[in-house]
């Protein structure tokens, strides 16, 4: 029995989406948003709206916020 991933989502479901910024931000434009897609949920830089955002599938996702919030250095 196989299943069929889910579907990634289209540049219109993006652009019509919630996007949260972090709490970090302090109002300022230079942080990340976020939104959630159901099966995906999308990154993007708050700085630079137009650039395409890094779709995450909800385990990578996990695991990238995981490791952020063992005290890791999330930023590069």
């Amino acid at each position: 029995m196989s299943t069929i991933p889910p579907r990634r989502p289209r540049a219109e479901e993006l652009y019509n989406a919630y996007w949260r910024r972090s709490s970090y931000s302090g109002g300022a434009n230079d942080c990340v948003e976020i939104t959630d897609l159901g099966a995906y949920a999308a990154v993007r830089d708050s700085k630079d709206l137009g650039r395409s955002p890094v779709i995450l599938g909800r385990s990578a996702l996990d695991s990238l916020l995981g490791h952020c919030d063992d005290g890791e250095t999330c930023v590069g």
